[in-house]
């Protein structure tokens, strides 16, 4: 990609936990004050997640837009957000909220280099060890840049 995805200013870490619906306009604040998203981006998250759970598996969940609210991406974008406290995505244990944006089709490019980081249960366990955001920023954009 052409430019950096993910900015440090992107990446939290909570050491509390936090809703689904709290977590998903987390990320969509991140993505919105990144300039890579309208406000009707969070509206967005939560159409898609109505009719198709973002959750991934390993303490991961990736709210994003539907199809149809591709006018509210302006930019493509990342939000990385750890809560140690977890977040209950229906029923799953949540760790890491990882939003997206993607401008056309560059969201399935992002896609998938974060599901291949994260299916990886030894990088996940070291993700959830680093202690500062500079360090997971780190970690993810080395993966995802």
């Amino acid at each position: 990609m052409a430019r950096d995805v993910l900015g440090i200013g992107q990446v939290r870490i909570h050491s509390g936990s936090a809703t689904r619906e709290q977590a998903m306009k987390e990320a969509a604040d991140i993505l919105e004050a990144a300039g890579a998203v309208t406000s009707a981006y969070f509206d967005a998250m939560q159409q898609r997640e109505q009719t198709v759970s973002t959750y991934m598996g390993n303490e991961l969940a990736i709210p994003h837009g539907t199809n149809e609210t591709k006018d509210a991406i302006l930019d493509s974008a990342l939000s990385v957000v750890r809560y140690d406290g977890g977040v209950d995505w229906d029923g799953e244990p949540v760790t890491f909220v990882v939003g997206i944006a993607g401008k056309g089709d560059e969201h399935l490019e992002i896609l998938s280099k974060i599901a291949i980081l994260f299916s990886d249960e030894d990088e996940v366990a070291k993700l959830k060890k680093v202690e500062t955001p500079e360090e997971l920023f780190a970690l993810v954009s080395a993966e995802v840049s």
